[in-house]
Order: C-alpha cells, then structure tokens, then sequence
C-alpha cells in the first residue's frame, strides 16, 4: 500500500477521534513530514485527499484545518451495545470513496453497462480479481474464477449442480452458516452435519463420514468461523484437505472474512489443494459493505461448465455497476488503504474483547468458556455452564441494553444444540465493549446464584 495511504488512516484516526477538535490547525506540512519520516509531496498528496472528503479544509498561507463531524456516527444514537449483529460498522464504510468509484465506472462503461454481460464476470474485473487472490495464497487461471452476487448465490448454485463424484449428500459444520442451512433445508436438499466446537473438528468422525456416506462437498469456514470465530490449525487444514483427495469428495471452503487475518502464514485450505477438489468462495459483503453484493468463487475445471451454465440460467450476469466500481476500487489502491483501516479497527476491537472475557472468566469462577487463539477476530462464543440458559439470558441482557443471541438458527433443526452465546463487536465502539463484557459477567453470575 502506498506510504500517503497509510497516512491518511492514521490522519483520519486522529481527526475522528479525541486529538482535535473542530477548526484546530494541524501541524505545518514541515512538521508532519519529519513527525511521519516521509516526504513533503507525500504530506501534500495525503492532505489533499482529506480535504476531497471534507475532513480537512486549507488557508492560503496559513495551513490545514480540522473539520470535525457534527453526527459522530452514520447510525442512529443507541443505548444498546450490540454484540448480535454481524454486519460491518456503518461508521468505517468507505462511502465517499465507493460513490467516487461508481460515477468513474458509470463514464467509464456507460455503453457496457446497457446490456447484458458474461455469466463469469465482467472481462476487465477478472484478472483484477486474480491478483488480489493472489495475495490470500489462492493461486487460479482467470477462466476458473466466476464473479458471482454474493456468496450466497454461490453456494445456492453448488448445492444444485450435479458434481463429477456423482454423490448426492452435503456436509456442513455444526454451528454453520444459518442462511444455507435455512436454503438447503427449504428446498429439501440431502444434508448431514458434523460439530464443530472451539478446537476444531473430530477428524476421525469426518474420515468415517466422508469414506461411508455419498459426500457431495463438504462446507467449511476454516477461518473466524461464523458463529464460533475460530480457525483451523494449519496440520487440519492439510487433514482435510488430504481426506477429501482421498474419498473423493469436494470441499466448499468460505473464506469470508480472509481480509481480516493478521496471521501472514494462515493460508486457506486451497492453497494445499492438489487435487483439484477445493472451491474457493470469497466475499466482499463484511469488507466493504453488504448492499455490493458481490462474491468471487474459485471453480475447478470439472465443475466450471456446469457452474456458469447455472448461473447463466440464474441471473445471466452479477450487476455490472457493482463490477465496474468493484475494479476500480481495488486498481485505484482504495480497497487496500480502507482494509488496513478496518483490519486494524477490528483487532482493537477484538484483543478489547478477548482481554476483558480473559478478566471476567477469572472473575466468574469460570462460568463459561471461550476459544483462546494468538490472532482473535472480531467475533467469538461462550459456552456456557449449566444451569445457565442462553434463551433465558437473552431478555435479561437486553434489559441491561446488551443486544446478545443464542446460536439456535446455526444448527440443522435435528441436530443436538449446544447451551453457546455468541459475541461479535463489529459494530461495538472500543469504549463500550469492556464495561458490556463486565455486566454480561454479572448477569451470568446472578443467574448462577
């Protein structure tokens, strides 16, 4: 990323924060070149960006000048810290950064967005999206990767398709993704579940499933785990990865939050596919915001026909707007100085969290347990000691202005539920989460008594 980017976020940081206040003068470009140790042009390309999305304006031959946010938050004002919702924080969406990529691409592709355009993606976005796979350790031929409208349209394709094994079941982790189970479940389609706690998976039971039952694919989230917030070690990964060249049987992996990883050698499972038997999936929902409705799926060459030919049936093309605005997002270096942005937002966040349920636990006597990992992510679950019920505790945060959910709708309906609650702190502010986490601990601790 550019060195004037990385400033920017640290400028804007500062500016939204505490440091200044409305109207405050900021150091000389001078003094901010030897403060940051780079080059005056550098100071003056980054300041000139600030001033484009208004938070800064200029006096001539007098300097910089702060221009504070009257309405603090995109949101409304809220009581509520709210550890239920998945979806980004509205207050780090890049709003003036995407409307500027939208009207580029509208001038840009005003004849090609007034017809139909190819089921695989628009031809321009593709090798775009090759490189930045590249980055994950996803390396893929442009004609396997297909642009798709979300991750969901994704995985709603794959579980209709036929696939080359000719097996018919799929195979989901216990929790897992609620909006496929409740897809799969609606349309009757065959499914099996596997559980999946805070360590991982049993991979003796997944060997026996895999080598006795008509496994089609098996859906996997080997990293930050939506609801659990866990990841797989690197010596599972290969497991898995190893079993499914091994039985045959496809593995659907969701790296949905990949660009949120600190970790520079977790790779995901593709990367030690060499079979051919992985399909990478990846979002753009949870880094960007989730009205783009974009997805880019990784499509093996037995599989790549069949899977277009579907989509094609499906909705002809994803928006090509969102394309077109989605390339030069990321050509213009935007998608990368906004994912530093929100990368490091979120690990404040959930080192926050992390720390003050360490505390709490300690506290509590051990009233519920959590999964410890080097790299924490934004969200993560407790679970529970008995008697304390999570469908009980609910109503009673909620009076507390805590917003929490059980994890009931991640479960097939017959499979066995564990007593977990789940916390995400994506759109919870750094000064909320350590005083939410200590009446959480009480409430817990009252119900225990």
């Amino acid at each position: 990323m550019h060195k004037y980017m990385s400033l920017q976020n640290e400028l804007e940081r500062l500016i939204e924060g505490d440091t200044y206040r409305d109207g405050d003068k900021l150091p000389s470009i001078r003094e901010l070149s030897r403060q940051y140790q780079c080059s005056m042009s550098t100071i003056i390309r980054t300041l000139a960006e600030l001033e484009k999305r208004h938070l800064v304006y200029s006096v001539d031959k007098s300097g910089y000048y702060v221009v504070k946010k009257h309405h603090a938050s995109l949101s409304p004002l809220s009581p509520f810290t709210d550890f239920a919702t998945s979806a980004p924080d509205p207050d780090i969406f890049p709003y003036l950064d995407f409307q500027h990529c939208i009207n580029k691409a509208i001038e840009m592709y005003k004849n090609d967005l007034f017809v139909y355009g190819t089921a695989q993606g628009l031809p321009t976005l593709i090798p775009v999206l090759q490189k930045l796979l590249a980055n994950h350790q996803v390396f893929a031929q442009p004609s396997h990767i297909v642009v798709t409208s979300g991750v969901q349209q994704a995985l709603a394709l794959l579980a209709t398709i036929p696939f080359p094994n000719g097996k018919t079941n799929i195979l989901i982790e216990q929790p897992g993704y609620h909006l496929l189970i409740e897809y799969l479940e609606t349309h009757k389609l065959p499914v099996m579940g596997i559980k999946r706690t805070g360590a991982g998976l049993d991979l003796d039971e997944l060997e026996q499933l895999f080598r006795s039952e008509s496994i089609k694919f098996f859906y996997t989230m080997p990293r930050f785990h939506s609801p659990l917030g866990t990841t797989y070690s690197q010596q599972d990964k290969k497991a898995i990865v190893e079993l499914a060249k091994k039985y045959d049987v496809y593995i659907v992996e969701d790296d949905h939050l990949a660009d949120l990883e600190q970790d520079s050698k977790a790779d995901p499972l593709f990367s030690y596919d060499r079979s051919g038997h992985v399909i990478y999936l990846k979002s753009f929902s949870k880094i960007i915001f989730p009205g783009l409705r974009l997805g880019v799926a990784v499509i093996p060459g037995s599989l790549k026909d069949s899977f277009n030919h579907f989509k094609k049936l499906l909705d002809i093309d994803s928006s090509m707007l969102s394309q077109a605005a989605l390339e030069i997002y990321v050509k213009s270096g935007m998608f990368d100085r906004h994912k530093q942005k929100i990368r490091t937002s979120y690990d404040r966040r959930a080192r926050l969290l992390t720390d003050s349920l360490i505390r709490e636990q300690a506290r509590t006597d051990g009233l519920f347990r959590f999964p410890m990992m080097k790299h924490p992510g934004i969200h993560t679950h407790l679970v529970l000691n008995e008697p304390l019920s999570v469908s009980r505790l609910v109503p009673v945060l909620k009076k507390q202005f805590i917003l929490v959910e059980s994890i009931d709708r991640h479960y097939l309906s017959d499979f066995p539920r564990e007593n977990i609650l789940k916390l995400n702190a994506s759109t919870v502010k750094e000064e909320r989460i350590e005083q939410a986490v200590e009446q959480l601990a009480e409430v817990l601790h009252k119900a225990q008594r």
